[in-house]
């Protein structure tokens, strides 16, 4: 086992295994690189960090909390879970491990799952109305509590599984970004696992032994859109491994005047040179972008 006098207690009972310590660097690193590259700290801010009992939240939770145990995070932390209600769900597992841990935290009630089942048909998919309702809340605990950020355990995987989605059913570029300001304009949302692949959060969840909650209300239902494109970049993953990390680096390499969005790029202000005229001093073939 790792040495308890130099980690919090979120990494007690951890592998002593050179594969777990190397697991555990790269989580932090990755975490610690999205943080900067996206400028997520506000120095004295304070973080709703939401957990909701899966794997990716408890990844979150421990990476974050090590930042801030090692002074790499200057926020303050609070862990809150949004009890919505479902049949089943273990109300007192969140609760009795947070304390254990010694992380502060608020747990929240709200029954969103007797909402969602009488709006949605039979049949259809509930992620969309659960997600309204549940990041409703969170906006308004994140206030109650005096937090500047509600920040999310969205990792690599599902920044690219909602491209994916967006590109196949919505008609747009687009996914969820690692850092968002509401549409209130006073909190942010932020992803401070963007960079990290969803196994590995796996992987960490598994040697931690922490006690993981399924989320039954969506996990149960057959045939969601999610679940296609992640059966399709899983595919590609193994046809090719690696090729998820090369799709989400082009997300960080747009190229407006590659593509076909004249509200990006002025495309009416490309004008052919006659051949002799004098090419600028400094000719790099871009055009400025439209603001």
């Amino acid at each position: 086992m790792l040495d308890h006098d130099d980690i919090h207690p979120l990494f007690h009972g951890a592998p002593d295994s050179t594969e777990f310590r190397k697991l555990r660097k790269r989580l932090v690193r990755l975490t610690r690189e999205a943080i900067e590259t996206y400028a997520m700290v506000e120095p004295g801010a304070r973080w709703l960090v939401c957990l909701s009992g899966g794997k990716d939240s408890y990844t979150l939770l421990a990476v974050l909390t090590e930042l801030q145990w090692r002074g790499l995070l200057p926020v303050d932390i609070l862990a809150c879970n949004l009890d919505q209600g479902q049949p089943g769900f273990p109300a007192t597992v969140l609760p009795e491990f947070l304390a254990r841990m010694g992380v502060p935290h608020r747990i929240e009630h709200q029954d969103t799952y007797s909402i969602v089942t009488d709006k949605i048909p039979a049949g259809r998919t509930y992620c969309a109305l659960c997600s309204r309702l549940r990041r409703g809340h969170l906006y308004r605990i994140a206030r109650e509590e005096g937090c500047s950020a509600v920040v999310l355990g969205h990792h690599r995987d599902d920044i690219l599984e909602t491209f994916f989605m967006n590109l196949f059913h919505g008609g747009r570029l687009a996914t969820m970004p690692p850092k968002l300001l509401n549409e209130e304009g006073d909190l942010h949302v932020l992803r401070p696992l963007a960079f990290v692949a969803e196994e590995d959060c796996a992987r960490f969840a598994r040697a931690m032994n922490y006690p993981i909650i399924p989320c039954d209300l969506c996990g149960s239902q057959e045939g969601l859109q999610r679940m296609q494109v992640k059966a399709i970049l899983d595919g590609w993953e193994r046809n090719a491994p690696g090729r998820r990390q090369v799709m989400f680096r082009a997300l960080m390499n747009a190229r407006p005047s590659h593509l076909l969005d004249p509200s990006l790029f002025d495309f009416a202000a490309l004008e052919r040179r006659s051949k002799t005229d004098e090419p600028p001093a400094a000719d790099t073939g871009d055009v400025p972008l439209l603001r």
